[in-house]
């Protein structure tokens, strides 16, 4: 009978190592995520201005973020950043800046397009009633954006999941590179390791990825009705 590959799941302790991996995989992507969040919120809002000056800069940032690969940027800061400059930033720092450079860029985006969806009347209607300017965002305009935006927000998290698997090229140890660890130790002994292995990421993916979009399409179909 073949030798199955995978038995090398449970030689020593590199079941345990992959789910190490997968959890500097998920501190990352939640370090970018919360402060793409903030950063992005206050993007948002200013690309919302008619300022032509902060217009021309915000879309020249977003324009630039979406053409740039993420790989580009990555090397751009870990290696570009570090010879030129003198900077000595680690791979895990060098990802969460980028991953942030991006998401700040997406969620501001979300946010613009969260609160010039809300018709002019809101606004209109809430200073008719003696809300001051502050009172009006508040009580009106923020909860409506919310509604709007928080499904947004959960799926780019998901994204931000499944993109950061890219920080294994600048030598990250998360789960892919664990996984490429543990396939070369056992390339000899377990030659066909390398489907379980990469097959047991996929459902490690899959198990936190899941319920994050589930949890998205219930919040969006709740507040449409």
């Amino acid at each position: 009978m073949q030798d199955l590959g995978i038995r090398v799941l449970f030689m020593g302790n590199n079941f345990i190592r992959l789910l190490g991996g997968l959890w500097i995989t998920i501190k990352i992507s939640l370090m970018a995520v919360l402060l793409s969040v903030f950063l992005g919120t206050l993007l948002g809002m200013v690309m919302t201005l008619k300022n032509p000056v902060t217009r021309c800069i915000t879309k020249v940032y977003l324009e630039f973020i979406r053409i740039m690969p993420q790989l580009v940027l990555l090397f751009l800061v870990y290696f570009g950043m570090t010879k030129s400059f003198g900077i000595n930033l680690s791979g895990e720092v060098s990802a969460v800046i980028v991953f942030t450079l991006w998401g700040t860029a997406e969620m501001g985006d979300l946010v613009r397009g969260a609160l010039i969806s809300i018709p002019k009347h809101q606004y209109e209607c809430g200073a008719a009633i003696g809300l001051r300017k502050i009172q009006v965002y508040r009580y009106i305009i923020i909860p409506q954006t919310l509604r709007r935006l928080v499904p947004l927000a959960i799926n780019l998290t998901t994204r931000m999941i499944k993109t950061t698997s890219l920080i294994v090229l600048i030598g990250v140890v998360e789960v892919l590179k664990v996984a490429q660890q543990i396939i070369e130790a056992n390339r000899y002994t377990v030659p066909d390791s390398a489907l379980w292995i990469y097959g047991t990421i996929f459902f490690l993916y899959f198990i936190v990825c899941w319920p994050i979009s589930l949890l998205a399409g219930q919040l969006e179909k709740k507040w449409k009705n």
